[in-house]
């Protein structure tokens, strides 16, 4: 990594002087809260400092990813990893997306706890060929979201119209439109993409549809 971290005025290392075009650098406590970052982080988010510094940086990624990056920052503030890579997509000024590399390295204070964390991020390939849907988060109504989790927790169309209180030709006719949607084949793929694209949370059972996806 190009650059001199510089310690801020806890004496943890900074980010405020690696200041490199393309390269967004900040500083995290371990509840991920932005303690300083570089300008071009401030750039690339649209946002003086004074905005940006205090807000979580889960608040800064795309719902897509947010679940399986929330996890891999756990585990470095927890001591099981110093530090992971990750692909990424941000979101940028007025609900704009741009796709990074990300870095995360845990730094340990005067005892071996984790004392901050640093994340580096460097331009990456466009976010639609990643398979993320960026044009709006909120792309499934409450009763898509509904189908979604019990064809993801395996239910046929007869048990899913019971449990709704819908048609079989209804249930039917939302899982076409869930296909059309997310651009699949079939239910199983139709699920692989839900997971794939954090529609589905990683994790959770039964499979439950991430709040940023419902209209």
């Amino acid at each position: 990594m190009a650059g001199e971290l510089i310690p801020d005025r806890t004496g943890h290392p900074g980010a405020e002087r690696l200041d490199q075009p393309g390269l967004c650098m900040a500083s995290l406590d371990p509840a991920l809260t932005i303690q300083q970052a570089n300008q071009e982080f401030f750039r690339q988010f649209g946002e003086p400092s004074a905005d940006v510094c205090g807000r979580n940086f889960r608040d800064l990624v795309h719902p897509s990813v947010k679940h399986a990056l929330m996890r891999q920052f756990s585990r470095l503030v927890e001591g099981k990893r110093q530090r992971f890579a990750s692909q990424v997509v941000a979101l940028g000024p007025a609900d704009s997306v741009f796709p990074v590399s990300l870095t995360a390295a845990a730094v340990s204070g005067q005892t071996r706890d984790v004392a901050a964390i640093l994340v580096l991020m460097t331009s990456s390939k466009g976010a639609e060929d990643a398979g993320v849907l960026t044009d709006r988060k909120e792309i499934l109504t409450e009763i898509d979201a509904r189908i979604l989790e019990g064809i993801a927790a395996g239910m046929s169309t007869i048990p899913l119209a019971s449990r709704l209180y819908l048609s079989r030709q209804a249930i039917e006719y939302h899982v076409t439109g869930l296909l059309r949607k997310l651009g699949v084949p079939n239910r199983a793929a139709l699920v692989s993409r839900a997971y794939s694209m954090g529609v589905l949370a990683v994790g959770d059972w039964p499979p439950k549809v991430a709040e940023d996806f419902i209209k």
